[in-house]
């Protein structure tokens, strides 16, 4: 049986990536799919494992070269998804998770929901203030704070595009909402294997 993709989007400072990291401890055959991005690392982060970074001319070198299942421009900064390692783990029966933005979100609904089983999840911040001193607490610049206000404008309306909204007011609680969310999706019908039937008269009756 194959894998799906899990989408997971949300404004910065909404906790996405502290979700993630969770849900990739919590739930077997989740695995994530690293981006490729052309912004510099924050302190903690380490090339190759929360991203591939790249400098401009490498990212729209494999733009040409069609390597990206999904690209955007965010803040300035490329940001997107290896085609080739999202279908190899799909197609080896693990479900990958992308923590991307909305405009890739909704580009790989548009264009590969009859390639892939796809789970859209938005999560948003209790309140603007609380998002803000989140931002703040991790060193972000206020100019670099005002830009991510200005594009959450444009991000919180897209949730309608989205299969499930999760409010992470409680941290606890949202990591396992989401949790709970990727794990139902597994007993879809449709992601129903009859070979995994080992009474062949149950099986002759579900053809």
């Amino acid at each position: 049986m194959k894998g799906s993709l899990i989408i997971l989007s949300a404004p910065s400072g909404a906790g996405k990536t502290t979700i993630e990291r969770f849900l990739l401890k919590e739930i077997p055959n989740l695995v994530k799919v690293i981006t490729c991005t052309t912004r510099k690392p924050r302190k903690d982060e380490k090339n190759g494992v929360d991203y591939i970074f790249l400098s401009n001319e490498e990212f729209e070198k494999r733009i040409k070269e069609g390597k990206f299942l999904e690209y955007a421009l965010v803040h300035g900064r490329y940001y997107g998804t290896p085609k080739d390692e999202v279908i190899k783990e799909i197609d080896k029966g693990n479900d990958v998770i992308l923590t991307i933005d909305v405009q890739g979100a909704l580009y790989i609904k548009d264009n590969f929901s009859k390639e892939f089983d796809i789970t859209t999840i938005f999560i948003l911040p209790p309140s603007i203030d609380e998002l803000i001193k989140r931002l703040k607490s991790r060193g972000e610049a206020e100019d670099e704070i005002n830009m991510r206000l200005k594009s959450l404008k444009k991000e919180v309306p897209m949730w309608k595009h989205y299969d499930y909204l999760v409010i992470n007011e409680d941290l606890e609680v949202a990591k396992e909402s989401v949790k709970n969310i990727i794990l139902s999706q597994r007993f879809k019908t449709n992601r129903f294997d009859l070979d995994s039937i080992k009474d062949e008269k149950l099986k002759e009756l579900m053809k």
